[in-house]
């Protein structure tokens, strides 16, 4: 299997992990309205004090959110800081082919580089040039929809918008996908209308070319990392819609049809039917709001819904609707804001295709970009980012004793032979730096705790030569 993002929760990091996700956005929102150049909230993981004689367990935390302010008289760090910092960890074997680039944000100042104009296989990094290039281009409050048009004789046909969190879940019940929006709001909708319906159809998908981008491993979809890619899914093709890591259905159309049918109490065979141009609309619901959906892309690492956001750029910029057009389009948004795109190639959004390229200098500079004030649609994808020990992809990673957990923010990448680390932190003389490292031709096991070492090196870096 290629597809290797994991984010599990331990039993002992589990009654700080809720505390800290739930104060995530707030933090950040406070430290934004601060003003200035870089504000950020950064959460030290602080190790929970366990009495004497008490038998070992699992190691927890205690969550201190803390907002840090980052002020140009904070001291700056050098080339020579950022080279004696990372020295000794750049000798690990683990790390294999590397390549990277660290730079200041505040200004503009490249740190530190190893071949980062070299395009290597990003893996889930890609991610990044995909939030950029969505939040870039379109309106962070955009929503899709999904309705339910008057077929004949009292069929409905549900008709997907491209929004593959729609949920199976019934109304109360947890999502996986943030504010999805319910298949059973639907059918609460047509009862209301007092329509008498017969039967469910579902429509054909708006998208066009390949469900599956040709470079994917087709065991990938049983393996839970990648469906095929239609404009109407629920859960994200998921088969159980509560499990990150589910099996993918390889009909998630006819999925939702049928929880449709469900959910109205129709036991009859689900088909799929094209709706008339004049179709009368008889409920609708709509999906969370582009950011939102772009920070549910992020912090899973959800391959589903990155091919989606990439598709709904496309559209939206007058490209096709397929998987193709959506990394076409990623690119286009991003040479056009002024990023400098050479040697990087997309055949997907989501970074699962092994014949992705990018150059770490781009990934870092998307980064740098975000912590600036140039490019100031970008800023809410530094909330997306992991935090290192305690969200998402990086909730397992970062162990006690690396100064890193708590004060990195960034996206993973894992493939076969494929690690890569790209984020932003905070040193401990209160400057940021953003940061790209991309490791090959090793383990991934071995290579993403030299990478969090590099990471962590960074955060205790007083960096000043």
């Amino acid at each position: 299997m290629k597809g290797l993002e994991v984010a599990t929760t331990k039993p002992g990091r589990r009654r700080w992990r809720a505390v800290l996700l739930t104060t995530l956005s707030l933090l950040l929102a406070a430290a934004l309205a601060l003003g200035g150049f870089l504000a950020y909230n950064w959460y030290y993981l602080q190790p929970e004090p366990v009495p004497a004689g008490t038998p070992a367990q699992p190691a927890a935390a205690s969550v201190d959110p803390r907002i840090r302010p980052v002020v140009p008289t904070a001291p700056a760090p050098t080339p020579e800081g950022v080279a004696a910092a990372l020295r000794s960890g750049l000798r690990d074997p683990a790390l294999g082919k590397l390549t990277g680039m660290v730079t200041d944000p505040l200004t503009g100042a490249t740190l530190w580089t190893r071949n980062p104009d070299e395009p290597r296989t990003p893996a889930s990094n890609a991610k990044i040039l995909t939030a950029a290039a969505v939040l870039e281009q379109l309106d962070h409050s955009a929503r899709l929809h999904t309705e339910v048009v008057a077929g004949r004789d009292g069929q409905v046909i549900l008709v997907g918008g491209g929004d593959p969190t729609l949920t199976v879940q019934p109304e109360g019940a947890d999502t996986l996908y943030t504010d999805a929006p319910r298949i059973t709001e639907l059918a609460a909708q047509l009862e209301r209308t007092g329509t008498t319906i017969t039967s469910v159809a579902v429509a054909p998908s708006s998208f066009t070319g390949p469900a599956m981008e040709r470079t994917w491993d087709v065991d990938d979809i049983a393996g839970g990392d990648i469906a095929p890619i239609t404009s109407l899914m629920v859960d994200g093709a998921r088969t159980d819609p509560l499990d990150e890591f589910s099996p993918r259905s390889e009909e998630s159309a006819m999925d939702a049809g049928r929880a449709l049918a469900q959910a109205l109490g129709l036991h009859g065979k689900v088909v799929e039917a094209t709706p008339a141009r004049s179709a009368k609309v008889l409920a609708t619901v709509q999906s969370a709001p582009l950011s939102t959906r772009v920070g549910d892309m992020m912090r899973r690492s959800d391959n589903v819904l990155a091919e989606t956001l990439a598709i709904e750029l496309s559209i939206a910029t007058g490209g096709p609707a397929t998987i193709a057009g959506g990394a076409a389009a990623v690119l286009k948004v991003l040479r056009d804001k002024g990023f400098d795109t050479t040697g990087t190639v997309l055949r997907d959004a989501s970074g699962l295709s092994t014949a992705d390229r990018v150059p770490a200098r781009l990934l870092d500079q998307l980064v740098s970009a975000a912590a600036g004030d140039r490019h100031p649609a970008l800023r809410p994808m530094l909330d997306t980012f992991p935090v290192a020990a305690g969200t998402g992809t990086l909730a397992d990673r970062f162990p006690t004793g690396n100064p890193g957990a708590g004060w990195v923010r960034a996206k993973t990448g894992t493939l076969t032979g494929v690690s890569s680390l790209t984020g932003i932190v905070q040193t401990v003389d209160g400057r940021v730096l953003t940061f790209a490292l991309m490791s090959g031709g090793t383990s991934p096991a071995d290579a993403r705790p030299a990478l969090d070492d590099l990471a962590g090196a960074l955060r205790e870096c007083g960096c000043r030569g």
